[in-house]
């Protein structure tokens, strides 16, 4: 079954589970593996995006609760 359905861009890993610690480490080093390896990056914003991205942010943070003794929103 998994030779027949992991492929290149959805792979399957078999974690033995007899050990926990190393359950957690095998999966550990599966998911660090695949993150050095896709090389993931924040996406970069133009200027407009990140103005309503921060209005938006700014809005809701006036409609949140307010921190006490400051007066602000945190």
């Amino acid at each position: 079954m998994l030779s027949n359905t992991s492929t290149h861009w959805a792979p399957w890993h078999v974690v033995p589970a007899d050990r926990q610690w190393f359950a957690r480490l095998a999966a550990a080093a599966a998911i660090a593996n695949t993150l050095i390896t896709i090389a993931p990056r924040y996406p970069v914003l133009d200027e407009d995006v990140r103005q309503d991205l921060l209005a938006a942010r700014a809005e809701l943070e006036a409609e949140g609760p307010k921190a006490k003794g400051s007066g602000k929103s945190r």
